[in-house]
Formats: structure tokens, C-alpha cells, sequence
């Protein structure tokens, strides 16, 4: 099987694959016999946050010294790229943060049959190492888990807008299951071993990971294994007491698996979980705890059902009408604009994203997380969660 339909062949089990390999084989014949873009075509185009304040980021190279990597070897332990995202004081100088780093977006592209996209690569509203913005409270902070065989930044229109609304979120490359490059110049893509460590319960460990790293860089320390120099007011600035989750598809079960192990995480968010967790599921959850559900509902899937009925404390069950699994991503941005390069028609479109208007669905992706955080981590309460919206139409409630 070659890896193009591996990816095809993992979307309809229920991972998430991004970008190209979303639509599976179908779509990946409609890529090779699509011509190709011009030399003219424009960068594909992330939209902007709509906070008040702008956007910092840095990468960290870290590792997990209590979990060794018998993929790597003896003497190797867990090693994981994160990146933190961060109000900023300024930005003047700064320079853009790109989607994906160069050489795994070229390896992320040409895996998913794209390779005449490899110079388009988005760039985002993060700036690399600018100051943080410090006020009177810490920041809180959220940490995000991306989909099987997808990138940590699969969700930057979302991690970017809570971002720009003075939330540190820190996103993780969940090795041996990801598109990442390591600081040394080594490119990372997913390893696909039965023996590699890429369970939901795995990235859940990671998680886990990231909030003791959160610890460090709250009392002061920096967590990075090359001791690169943070940004200024970074060391310091986060707030452990207010930390939350959220995750999408694989990421989105070990988001549960995650909160309901560590209560550190006052409050998590799963952004269209299969939930189906081994070992399975066991205990009641009582912190807050929101669904927002696109194809694995809990009326089709057994998991998602039995999940939500182990949630004794808030909890909410929303869904996009016409969303498609890739719906709550940067792909609704993305995907467009692809097409237009490509030549597809409306319906071929559709038969990736689903029917959920692009630019409804990069609105709901940055409003619903936005309101469920700042309800649950800063009590914040607006009245966005509280049912049926006008502004979002699409959205329903479920019960």
C-alpha cells in the first residue's frame, strides 16, 4: 500500500488526515490528474485573529526523561517539538511564523500527492520571539493535541485567535505520528510501526507532558533540552492554576483521556473525538467539558456516547450542520483556495469539506473555543454557549 492511500485508508477508520489526503484516494486521483498550479499562484492564506492584541510564538525542542523511545534506541527518551503561542507586547521585527516549518511542510505535501504546493506554504499571525505582553494576572494557558498523521499546526486559526485574546496555548508534535522538524534539521513524518507510540493514550501522555513543562515555565525555568533564549516575559508568565485542553479527532480522545486523568486540565475541549479509548474508558469526569461533533456523533458511534454519559460536571454537545470531520481546522480555510489553484468544481469541494459554508465554519472554530475557555479558565461568562446563536445557524445544540 503506498503511504497516499495509507492516509486514505486511515481517514475512513477515523483518523484525521489533513490537507491533500483528507478526501482519501478519490481525491488523491483528482490531485495527480489536476494541473498543476501557476508560477504565479499566490500563498495560500490563513485568515487573521480577531483579539486585540498581537501574536508571539516560539518553538521548543523538549523531552520526556520518564519515557524512553525503544523506537529510537537505547539511551533515547520521548522527544517532542512544541510550540507556544502568546499575546505579545510588540511585534515590530519580528518575523512571521510560517505554517509548518520548510522541510516537513515540503515532506507533509508531497506525502499527500501535492508537491506542486510545496512553495505556497501559509504563513501565520504568530511572530517569532516577540515580547510577551505581561498584565496583572498571568496568562492562562490551553493545550492543543493535533489529529493522526497531521501537525501541530493543523489548528493555527484557532490557537491564534485565543492568542490574540490573552491565552499562552502550547501545541505539541506528537513524534512518530506527525509532520515536524527538529531544530537540527532532521524531518519527522508518521512512522507507520505497530510498536510506535501514537495510541490516543500516548498522546495523552504528551499532554500530560506539556502541563509539567507549563509548571516550569510558570516557576521560572525553561523546559527547552538546547537552553534556547525564551522570549522576554515568557519565564514567569503562565498561570498552572488555569490550565485547559482542547484536541481534534485522535487528538480530541486522548484530550479526553488527558482530563480525565490530571486534574490540572480544569477544562477540556474535543473537537470531533472518535472516543474510542483503550483501555477503555473508566471513572466519571466533574470538570467542564465540551463536544463539538461533526461526523463521530454520539447518535453513530457508540464510543462518543458512552464517553458523554461518564460527564457528570458542565457539559455540551454542539454540532455544525453539513460539517465534515475536517470542518473544525485550518482546512476550511485552506481547502478553497486549493481548489480554486486545482480547478475543482463546487461539488468536488464539497466532497472534502462538506457542506458547511468556509468561511461559517472558520468563524465557529474561532468563536466556540474562545467562549468555552473563557467561561471555564477566566469566568467569563457570555451567553454564546447557552443555545442556538443567530449568528451561527449552523450550529445546533444537541441535547
Amino acid at each position: 500500500m503506498t503511504r497516499r492511500s495509507m492516509l486514505g485508508a486511515a481517514l475512513s477508520a477515523g483518523a484525521a488526515v489533513p490537507l491533500a489526503a483528507a478526501a482519501g484516494p478519490a481525491w488523491a486521483d483528482q490531485a495527480a490528474a489536476a494541473p498543476a498550479p501557476t508560477p504565479a499562484a499566490t500563498r495560500l492564506v490563513l485568515p487573521g485573529p480577531t483579539g486585540p492584541y498581537p501574536v508571539g510564538t516560539v518553538q521548543l525542542r523538549l523531552v520526556d526523561r520518564s519515557r524512553p523511545d525503544d523506537i529510537a534506541g537505547p539511551g533515547h527518551f520521548r522527544e517532542l517539538m512544541a510550540t507556544v503561542w502568546y499575546p505579545a507586547r510588540n511585534i515590530e521585527g519580528y518575523p512571521v511564523a510560517p505554517w509548518m516549518p520548510a522541510g516537513a511542510f515540503q515532506a507533509f505535501v508531497a506525502d499527500a500527492g501535492f508537491s506542486d504546493l510545496a512553495s505556497l506554504g501559509p504563513s501565520t499571525a504568530g511572530h517569532v520571539g516577540a515580547p510577551v505582553r505581561r498584565s496583572g494576572r498571568r496568562l492562562p494557558v490551553v493545550v492543543f493535541s493535533h489529529g493522526a498523521h497531521s501537525h501541530q499546526g493543523d489548528h493555527t486559526v484557532m490557537v491564534q485567535e485565543l492568542a490574540s485574546h490573552g491565552y499562552a496555548v502550547v501545541t505539541v508534535a506528537h513524534q512518530y505520528d506527525t509532520y515536524t522538524e527538529f531544530p537540527d534539521g532532521r524531518i519527522a513524518v508518521p512512522l507507520h510501526d505497530r510498536k510506535a507510540p501514537t495510541l490516543p493514550g500516548d498522546f495523552a501522555a504528551d499532554l500530560r507532558f506539556l502541563l509539567d513543562c507549563v509548571e516550569q515555565l510558570a516557576a521560572g525555568c525553561n523546559p527547552d533540552v538546547d537552553h534556547k533564549e525564551l522570549p522576554a516575559g515568557l519565564l514567569g508568565s503562565l498561570d498552572p492554576r488555569r490550565m485547559g485542553a482542547v484536541g481534534w479527532s485522535k487528538g480530541g480522545t486522548a484530550t479526553a483521556c488527558a482530563t480525565l486523568a490530571d486534574g490540572r486540565i480544569r477544562a477540556g475541549l474535543s473537537l470531533d473525538g472518535p472516543m474510542q479509548m483503550n483501555p477503555p474508558l473508566a471513572g466519571d469526569l466533574a470538570r467542564p467539558f465540551m463536544m463539538m461533533s461533526a461526523e463521530f456523533t454520539r447518535a453513530a458511534h457508540p464510543e462518543a456516547a458512552a464517553f458523554w454519559s461518564h460527564l457528570r460536571g458542565w457539559r455540551l454537545n454542539i454540532q455544525a450542520q453539513g460539517a465534515a470531520h475536517i470542518s473544525y481546522g485550518d482546512n476550511e480555510a485552506l481547502f478553497p483556495q486549493v481548489a480554486k489553484l486545482l480547478g475543482w468544481s463546487g461539488q468536488q469541494l464539497q466532497d472534502v469539506i462538506g457542506t458547511l459554508d468556509p468561511d461559517e465554519a472558520v468563524k465557529i472554530q474561532q468563536a466556540y473555543p474562545l467562549a468555552f475557555f473563557d467561561e471555564h479558565l477566566r469566568h467569563r461568562r457570555g451567553h454564546l454557549l447557552d443555545g442556538p446563536s443567530p449568528a451561527f445557524p449552523a450550529v445546533a445544540y444537541l441535547p
